[in-house]
């Protein structure tokens, strides 16, 4: 029996076909691919469609997954699921960071993608004013609901925070804002106690803070800061009590109490009262500012020893009493005058 040629012809064929057929269904495939990469190339690259800006926050420990989801229930994104895998496989594999940001109008996947990996937040601003205290501090943080976490209220000591404006982003905790305000006083005090005047009567820097609190109480104009420290110095050198109403009022109520001081204010037995301690109180009584620190530690020369309200939103200074009695006649009688026009437009 001969040789059947026919057989191994077929074969040979079906070879052959399936040889040219590997490649066309790899190209299909590679087409297919890149058509896939370009999509999603594309898309991702592509302006996005909301119009306005949009502010979303970014909580901390908020991987990938659930930041592609909430970017897309806000409208910041078109699609998570294009956002993920540009993100896992196509671009820089830098991690996203927590915080509050503001997402611009038309922003593609790219550039939301691009700003959440630079941390560049939206930062808010916090502010102490000269003369609170920490309780008043402490009240407003507390209210903020824009940090986070509890404050140890009892590493907060009266007077170490210095007044001024922080910036903080969203979701910041809140003894870690109360720490940058410590290392400011800090600061602050070290820089005006290495400034002094010689032969204060003033024996350490807390000694200086003290009397700066009790300057920063008991004017709000920049022009009398150093006439008040310059009085109070004076008292101190001459061992005469400060009399310093705001001393009375911190130690009855640490500061919270803003109605007339009465005789039995007066009277009252606290470490704070300087109507009846002699030299500075056991400690500050609010939070200064840096103008009151420089006062307190570069007074201003007068032979003042008194002053009180003129009725003007300063004071009147005195050397002796009998003009000090004088001055205090005359802000009687302006505050007489006062309460008699409140009366008559209330009628």
């Amino acid at each position: 029996m001969g040789n059947v040629p026919g057989d191994k012809s077929e074969g040979s064929r079906k070879a052959g076909y399936k040889s040219r057929l590997f490649p066309l269904i790899a190209l299909v495939f590679a087409a297919i691919a890149l058509l896939g990469f370009s999509y999603l190339k594309l898309s991702f690259h592509k302006s996005g469609a909301n119009e306005d800006s949009k502010i979303v926050f970014i909580t901390p420990g908020l991987g990938l997954n659930q930041a592609a989801s909430l970017l897309h229930d806000e409208g910041v994104i078109s699609n998570a699921a294009v956002f993920k895998i540009n993100a896992r496989f196509f671009e820089d594999k830098a991690v996203i960071k927590a915080g509050e940001y503001e997402i611009p109008a038309g922003a593609s996947m790219a550039e939301v993608y691009a700003l959440l990996q630079s941390g560049e937040v939206i930062l808010h601003r916090f502010t102490v004013t000269e003369g609170q205290t920490v309780g008043e501090v402490v009240d407003v943080l507390n209210d903020d609901q824009r940090f986070s976490g509890p404050l140890d209220v009892q590493s907060i000591e009266e007077g170490s925070l210095l007044p001024e404006t922080y910036f903080f982003s969203r979701g910041d905790a809140r003894q870690a804002l109360i720490k940058r305000m410590q290392n400011a006083m800090d600061d602050a005090l070290a820089n005006a106690w290495a400034q002094r005047q010689d032969d204060l009567p003033l024996g350490t820097p807390r000694d200086a803070l003290i009397l700066a609190s009790i300057i920063e109480k008991e004017t709000g104009l920049a022009e009398e800061r150093g006439l008040v420290a310059g009085v109070f110095i004076n008292r101190l050198r001459r061992n005469i009590r400060l009399q310093s109403d705001p001393t009375v009022v911190y130690g009855i109520s640490k500061g919270r109490s803003d109605g007339p001081i009465t005789v039995r204010d007066l009277d009252s037995d606290t470490p704070y009262n300087t109507y009846r301690i002699r030299g500075l109180p056991i400690g500050p009584i609010a939070n200064p500012g840096v103008e009151s620190l420089m006062a307190a530690v570069m007074p201003a020369e007068t032979d003042a020893f008194y002053f009180v309200a003129d009725g003007t939103g300063g004071h009147a200074f005195a050397r002796t009493l009998s003009e000090h009695n004088a001055n205090v006649r005359n802000w009687r009688l302006i505050e007489a005058k006062r309460r008699r026009q409140e009366k008559e437009a209330a009628q």
